[in-house]
């Protein structure tokens, strides 16, 4: 059955008291003392939180529709003291200005909720295993999200730009396909937990590397293990990583220059590193890593760790970070497909 089905009403007193007991554990604690509403405002920090939230998971496919169904939800549970019965436009105005501190003040708590609640999964090891990949979600065509996430057409002149009898129109179509609006979101998600911890969100051609770098101060506190693709790679960005007090387990292809003894560490089996020309110029230090080979039943796979005692991280463990890894793949299609996520754009600052 679809999720948009319809249920009956029979009983939704009992659930929505039920939704208001969950609401109150999952939210308590939550800070959300810089969040300062005008004296006029109808709206309670808890409603206007709740309702967003319901807003965002509706299956209506409209906007206008789903506030309508959440704001309804959002009166049984709580009541029209903390959901006033608010137009749309003024739900969306006081979105925009607050977004970002009520946000920022629920993945706090969620957080914790994450650390206590599932405290038995939380750690491989003595590490925290994050997975981090970026995926691109398709936009409606406005205005605004041509101005926010529509990549700038870079015009490069030389003879292979030169027209080969097509036409202007035809031009005007492949320029206008390619600055179609697309969100490109980069998101860190906990391979034991199943779920995302934090996320970044840009344009289609924003950098992951960057965002995963912005993400990293929301890890403070915690000896993480960033898990990923072949695409997360560079002496400067694994550099930054360590820099943070962070570890990782990446992918490397051909693309990859690695060396070999070079005296940097105690030499042993799988011990490889990082120095690329640039960085030898400016006489910085290599980057030892560790090697790691594993099979994925068809073909072998290279694996390099900051990690560089087995004992600390063994190649058993590698293995199973990396197998796990494919959860945030499969976590994107579940958004994209079964949740049949509609986005929207910048009406509301999600980062």
């Amino acid at each position: 059955m679809s999720h948009q089905a319809q249920v009956s009403d029979s009983g939704s007193g009992e659930h929505h008291q039920e939704l208001k007991r969950a609401w109150k554990w999952l939210t308590k604690g939550a800070d959300f003392s810089s969040v300062r509403f005008r004296s006029d405002c109808q709206w309670s920090l808890g409603g206007i939180v709740m309702t967003a939230i319901l807003w965002a998971w509706s299956g209506e496919g409209t906007l206008a529709a789903r506030f309508a169904q959440a704001k309804k939800i959002g009166r049984r549970a709580l009541g029209a003291k903390h959901v006033p019965d608010s137009s749309y436009q003024a739900f969306t105005k006081l979105l925009r200005t607050w977004t970002v501190r009520l946000l920022a003040g629920l993945a706090r708590v969620f957080r914790t909720r994450m650390t206590t609640v599932f405290a038995n999964r939380l750690r491989l090891g003595k590490f925290v295993p994050f997975g981090v990949d970026g995926s691109r979600f398709g936009l409606p065509r406005r205005q605004s999200n041509e101005a926010h996430f529509s990549p700038s057409a870079k015009k490069r002149k030389g003879p292979h730009q030169k027209k080969r009898g097509r036409s202007k129109q035809s031009a005007i179509l492949r320029a206008k396909k390619a600055d179609t609006p697309q969100m490109w979101v980069t998101t860190l998600w906990h391979l034991g937990i199943g779920l995302p911890w934090s996320w970044r969100l840009g344009p289609s051609n924003s950098s992951e590397r960057g965002h995963l770098l912005d993400m990293l101060g929301e890890l403070e506190g915690l000896l993480a293990l960033l898990v990923a693709d072949a695409g997360f790679f560079g002496y400067e960005f694994w550099s930054a990583i360590r820099l943070a007090g962070q570890h990782f387990v990446i992918r490397v292809g051909s693309h990859v220059r690695l060396l070999k003894k070079l005296g940097y560490g105690k030499e042993r089996n799988g011990l490889v590193y990082c120095w690329p020309d640039r960085a030898a110029m400016k006489s910085q230090p290599p980057l030892v890593l560790r090697l790691i080979v594993i099979h994925n039943g068809k073909h072998p796979v290279y694996l390099v760790t900051s990690v560089l005692d087995q004992k600390e991280l063994s190649e058993r463990d590698v293995a199973k970070a990396y197998s796990l890894r494919w959860g945030i793949e499969v976590y994107y299609r579940h958004v994209k497909q079964t949740l049949e996520v509609i986005v929207h754009g910048p009406e509301v600052d999600c980062r």
